[in-house]
């Protein structure tokens, strides 16, 4: 599908890459793993033809399409996002468009003619490449992913430039979706996406049938999707089989057997280097001093990778606080006529560590200021404990640093003496290492700032952390150096993230937070709390699942299960319904008029019944396939599937059939819901 050979890249001095090579299969999910500033990103942007390479080349199919979702830096305005997502299907609006000037055209040629022969020829070939949009699924779809990714119905008649960075990228993961390109680049997907919205795109990209390459430092996606990882160091790519935890452990076996190598290659050096230094200078010895320098030249040194992993960061001792440190009863916050959350009791005890999810938008980081004191409540009481001393994270403090300081002097500042490690050696466990560190903040991009504000909120005391979104800019091994001294951590946590492998074993309680809805606490971690909320959303399905009905009277809403119904569901259920056919009352009038009245009415609910009853069954096979799907969905991230190559590739496949259908079903929904709600308004 696609092929990198002997690629080099080169910003000045610094070679990035040099004769990189490997291929991309078709179908295949790949992950790129490499520490920060290991070029991924760079090699994606290559990829997608947007960095050209100083050397080598990248070969693909002649109509294989490449799309490409970067981390942020997306932007649109002045189309809604309905515009913006439907041109994703702008080779089908193309072909749309000129058959309708083909048939203006054929009104005014003689049939006879060789012009009307062509245009009718021209036609069948736009209507075999139409086969393949299925324009009848456009709408469907684009509401479907739209739904999916945490949109609603109003959303999509608003202009795209109303929206955040964070939704932005949304919109053009929509878009990317939709468009189906033959290989799909991924660079960090989930920065932007709330839970709900990740459950989503993991099922999509399960289901997708071409080849993804991605970047990210969630486990639990990297685990549950890819087979095969391609890591980069000192610009060598190397190849290992398996999900991302199989390349971790193969990836310490290799640097095992590299050290073994390199003890025994070091102590050949030794020996040859002994040997030229004793006997250079005797002539006698000249052919073998020179045998042994040649041999020395011809040695590939093996380097060894920093053992970055093994570096640890532990909080200060946080000061004593009470044993309650904070307090809200029946608290409310509103902003003008928007009613956040209300009526909130909520008590936080000493060294709880509780997480805090829900969509965007719901009120986290709303929560998250207003605990801490830095809001106050609309209606009801917040308190802290007399001896609370809090600490609070969130993006917006990276822009509050000072840009003449450098990064090392701006954690300095505040670093606790209590600590055991230097401010160097604690910003080298948050990936500035070496010069970075003397590094101004206003040269800084938006996620290094991000860390910087991260670092110097960690190395101060404080009994009471709240954390929004840590670990947005970090990778893996920073995670993994961030979750264990919060684990080790003595004080009181509240962290907003949808990282469950992070969180999970740090929290052991759980805050939702939902639009609409009051709040909700699970005493439980992350897997706790959506183990939970499935077992809900299984209620809910049964409770809604259409019964038989001999001859309903009007159309049912859409059956409420799996994010692909959402979107068409709720337009439904936001229209007013359609008062029934009352034939007890004809209207007033000539005997005549009210026979031709009752046939014409007897005439429609004739063509209605058939209709109601294939929707019934449809929406039956919809709720029976949906309920298959998620269960596929739940099954491809079971450690048994994830790391089996076969079987992995076996479930995709069967998730892929059953959205096929599933799609096709929609399709077939559309149509009857329309004819039908036709039919009911002549009927009216």
């Amino acid at each position: 599908m696609l092929a990198v050979k002997n690629l080099r890249v080169e910003f000045g001095a610094r070679v990035l890459f040099s004769d990189l090579t490997f291929s991309i299969n078709e179908g295949e999910r790949i992950a790129f793993a490499g520490h920060n500033g290991a070029g991924k990103s760079t090699l994606m942007k290559c990829i997608a033809g947007i960095i050209e390479p100083n050397g080598g080349e990248i070969t693909k199919p002649k109509h294989a399409r490449i799309g490409y979702l970067p981390q942020e830096g997306i932007h649109v305005k002045g189309r809604t996002v309905y515009q913006e997502t439907e041109s994703a299907f702008g080779e089908a609006q193309k072909l749309q468009k000129r058959l309708a000037e083909l048939e203006d055209e054929l009104r005014a040629l003689d049939p006879r003619s060789d012009p009307y022969s062509k245009a009718l020829e021209e036609m069948g070939e736009i209507d075999h490449a139409l086969e393949h949009f299925d324009p009848s699924r456009i709408k469907p779809r684009i509401q479907s992913v739209l739904k999916g990714l945490g949109f609603k119905d109003e959303d999509l008649d608003r202009d795209c430039g109303e929206f955040s960075g964070g939704w932005q990228m949304r919109i053009a993961m929509a878009k990317l979706f939709l468009a189906e390109p033959e290989v799909l680049l991924l660079d960090e997907p989930t920065n932007h996406l709330d839970i709900q919205a990740q459950r989503f795109m993991e099922g999509y990209l399960h289901a997708y049938r071409g080849a993804i390459a991605l970047i990210s430092h969630d486990r639990s996606l990297m685990d549950a999707l890819v087979t095969r990882t391609i890591a980069f160091h000192h610009g060598r790519a190397e190849e290992f089989t398996g999900n991302y935890s199989s390349y971790e452990t193969q990836l310490v076996e290799r640097q095992e057997t590299l050290i073994k190598q390199k003890k025994s290659q070091d102590r050949e050096i030794e020996q040859l280097e002994r040997f030229i230094n004793r006997f250079r200078a005797q002539a006698n010895k000249a052919s073998q001093v020179q045998s042994r320098i040649k041999q020395l030249a011809k040695i590939e040194r093996i380097e060894i990778d920093e053992q970055e992993s093994s570096m640890s960061f532990r909080f200060p001792q946080p000061p004593p606080t009470t044993q309650t440190v904070a307090k809200l009863e029946k608290a409310g916050r509103k902003y003008g006529d928007l009613t956040i959350f209300r009526n909130f009791d909520l008590e936080i005890e000493r060294c709880e560590k509780i997480a805090i999810v829900g969509p965007n938008g719901a009120g986290k980081s709303t929560f998250c200021r207003l605990i801490t004191g830095e809001e106050e409540p609309s209606s009801g009481s917040h308190e802290l404990g007399p001896k609370t001393l809090p600490s609070f994270f969130n993006q917006n403090h990276a822009d509050e640093l000072d840009p003449d300081l450098t990064i090392l002097e701006t954690v300095e500042k505040v670093a606790s003496r209590g600590n055991s490690l230097s401010a160097r050696d604690i910003l080298g466990c948050f990936l500035f290492r070496g010069d970075d560190v003397f590094k101004k903040i206003g040269v800084l991009s938006g996620g290094e700032r991000s860390r910087v504000a991260l670092v110097r909120m960690l190395v101060r005391p404080a009994n009471f952390l709240i954390l929004d979104e840590p670990t947005n800019h970090l990778d893996m091994r920073s995670q993994d150096i961030l979750q264990n001294a919060l684990m080790e951590y003595e004080g009181t946590l509240l962290i907003v993230s949808h990282n469950r492998d992070f969180l999970d074993p740090i929290v052991s309680k759980t805050i939702e937070f939902r639009p609409g809805h009051d709040p909700r606490l699970f005493h439980g971690n992350l897997s706790y709390y959506l183990s939970k909320t499935e077992a809900e959303e299984e209620s809910e399905k049964a409770a809604t699942k259409p019964k038989s009905s001999p001859q309903p009277a009007q159309a049912k809403p859409k059956p409420a299960t799996a994010n692909q119904a959402e979107g068409q569901r709720d337009k439904q259920a936001a229209s007013p319904a359609k008062p029934a056919a009352q034939s007890s009352s004809p209207p007033a009038g000539p005997q005549g008029n009210r026979k031709d009245l009752r046939k014409a009415q007897a005439a429609i609910r004739q063509k209605l019944s058939p209709l109601n009853k294939e929707l019934e069954s449809l929406e039956a096979t919809i709720a029976e396939i949906e309920s298959a799907q998620e269960t596929l969905t739940n099954h491809l991230s079971t450690p048994e599937v994830a790391g089996d190559a076969a079987k992995l590739q076996e479930t995709t496949s069967a998730l892929e059939n059953l959205t096929n259908k599933l799609n096709t079903s929609y399709s077939r929904w559309d149509e009857l819901t329309s004819e039908i709600e036709k039919l009911e308004a002549q009927l009216a």
